[in-house]
């Protein structure tokens, strides 16, 4: 037999003291099957209460058979393995921080762009850090490999730039 509608609560048609139908009494007897598959009644109490079903006259009778019953199957929810406590799974991974992210994109991208997202690549590490360190987040490895790219692009134009002068007033004098 199927049930009314799933989840729902079973209610007669009518009042209390409207006769009962062969479908209101395959329906209560329905939440009594759903009420004894999940262990809420004994062998004998339903089937004493399936017997005063088919016997019952009116709606009000078949309500009082199945008034402290769920009426209808009780959803479960699915469980892959054992009930494990909160305790003693896994804590869950931090989120990695943006801005170590675009540390680290900024400091790969300072060979393609001849050191010119260095500087970024310098503030992005050292913002990040000081969030992770605030808020728990990861991506220190993503951070100090922008950081280091960073300041290898920034000393490195830096050490140019030093040679072009140097250069320039050795050649000028």
């Amino acid at each position: 037999m199927s049930y009314p509608t799933p989840w729902q609560p079973w209610q007669g048609q009518g009042g209390p003291s409207m006769l009962a139908s062969h479908a209101d009494r395959e329906r209560a007897v329905d939440v009594l099957r759903a009420g004894f598959g999940e262990g809420r009644l004994e062998q004998d109490e339903f089937e004493k209460r399936v017997a005063r079903a088919y016997a019952a006259r009116t709606v009000g009778e078949l309500a009082v058979l199945v008034g402290d019953l769920p009426q209808g199957p009780v959803p479960m929810t699915a469980v892959s393995g054992p009930v494990v406590p909160q305790t003693f799974l896994p804590a869950p991974r931090p989120a990695t921080n943006g801005k170590a992210v675009g540390a680290l994109v900024c400091g790969v991208l300072t060979v393609v762009t001849l050191g010119a997202t260095g500087i970024p690549a310098v503030i992005l590490g050292h913002s990040a850090r000081s969030e992770m360190r605030r808020t728990g987040e990861s991506g220190e490895g993503f951070a100090m490999t922008g950081l280091v790219l960073g300041w290898l692009s920034v000393s490195g134009w830096a050490l140019f730039l030093m040679l072009v002068m140097v250069v320039a007033v050795g050649s000028g004098g």
